[in-house]
């Protein structure tokens, strides 16, 4: 049997696309991802060096609440899903290495921003687990930096963090000073 090439083209293409499609779909469905194995970060002139391969190497799935249905319920929040030793970093001074994504400015100064593990959701829409962004606020706001890895030093907060009902996040980080510009 011969193929036509359009044919031959597209049973190629999507055989190459299949498995990749398979992953979306698990993932979509909420399939968790495999969970790689926790170490004890490095301390660094005493701030935790936490990287995004340890803020997000457990999987985590918000619980559902709609906080219009009832106003006074309390949200629920999943914090059982968060490793002990990730609890343990609540209240540690850290340092935090991602990508700076601006929500508040102030006199052209960045006083509150999301530092995300890459890029992708900027450039490509995907919704990145709740486990792998930082809300950082500066108290004195830091000139934005787009695109570039940023470490930023702070007093770190682990745990289900709402606004309006809302969970927006798993982790904050009150921002001290902004460091080097990685490269």
């Amino acid at each position: 049997m011969k193929l036509a090439p359009r044919t031959l083209q597209a049973l190629v293409v999507s055989s190459l696309l299949l498995p990749f499609a398979v992953w979306a779909a698990d993932a979509a469905a909420g399939a968790p991802a495999p969970a790689a194995p926790l170490t004890a970060p490095e301390v660094e002139n005493g701030y935790l060096k936490l990287g995004f391969d340890q803020l997000a190497s457990y999987p985590f799935t918000p619980p559902a609440f709609d906080p219009t249905a009832d106003p006074k319920a309390k949200p629920p929040t999943g914090e059982e899903q968060i490793p002990a030793m990730v609890k343990s970093w609540n209240g540690k001074k850290a340092v935090i290495t991602g990508y700076m994504v601006p929500v508040k400015m102030d006199k052209g100064l960045v006083t509150e921003f999301l530092l995300m593990r890459n890029t992708m959701a900027c450039c490509f829409g995907t919704v990145p687990n709740m486990n792998e962004w930082v809300i950082v606020k500066m108290k004195k706001g830091v000139q934005p930096m787009m695109d570039v890895p940023v470490a930023f030093y702070g007093e770190l907060k682990v745990g289900a963090m709402f606004e309006n009902g809302y969970m927006t996040g798993l982790y904050e980080l009150e921002g001290e000073k902004m460091g080097e510009v990685q490269g």
